[in-house]
């Protein structure tokens, strides 16, 4: 049996509550990714391109500061990777998570929250940023039943 982790950035409690329930239905640990600045609304104002959130998805290389680098990632063998869709793929934050870690050999499997979109082409976007990991598109959490994420995290 594998030990598994559940990361995930949250910006509105959102994630949160999703990460919390899947690492209940996967006995899973937990572990929060959070930014060295937190997020205000106003800097999640999707309709204003000048706001952090807009910034720093047009923005290449923009990679947010993290409030740690204390996860344990040499202990896992599998990580749910789990964070809000932003402009179609995943926060920066994401990227300067897994490239403040050794990721080969481990499994990762992507989840996300959106109010309508779908993974799209974030598990690309990400490759690049965790060499030597496997990535795997997981799901969109959407309100799901404990018995749906637990089939769900049997499956890795």
């Amino acid at each position: 049996m594998s030990k598994k982790l559940v990361a995930y950035f949250s910006a509105t409690g959102t994630t949160r509550r999703a990460a919390k329930a899947l690492a209940e239905a996967a006995g899973a640990d937990l572990y929060e990714i959070r930014p060295a600045v937190p997020y205000t609304m106003s800097d999640l104002n999707w309709n204003d391109k000048h706001s952090r959130s807009s910034a720093e998805s047009g923005d290449p290389a923009a990679r947010p500061a993290l409030a740690d680098a204390k996860a344990d990632i040499a202990a896992y063998d599998v990580i749910f990777l789990g964070f809000p869709i932003w402009w179609y793929t995943a926060p920066k934050i994401i990227r300067t998570f897994l490239e403040s870690y050794d990721f080969s050999g481990k499994t990762v499997v992507l989840f996300a929250t959106s109010g309508g979109s779908s993974l799209g082409h974030t598990k690309e976007d990400l490759a690049p940023s965790c060499p030597g990991a496997v990535i795997r598109d997981g799901k969109m959490i959407r309100g799901d039943s404990a018995a749906s994420l637990r089939t769900f995290a049997e499956r890795f």
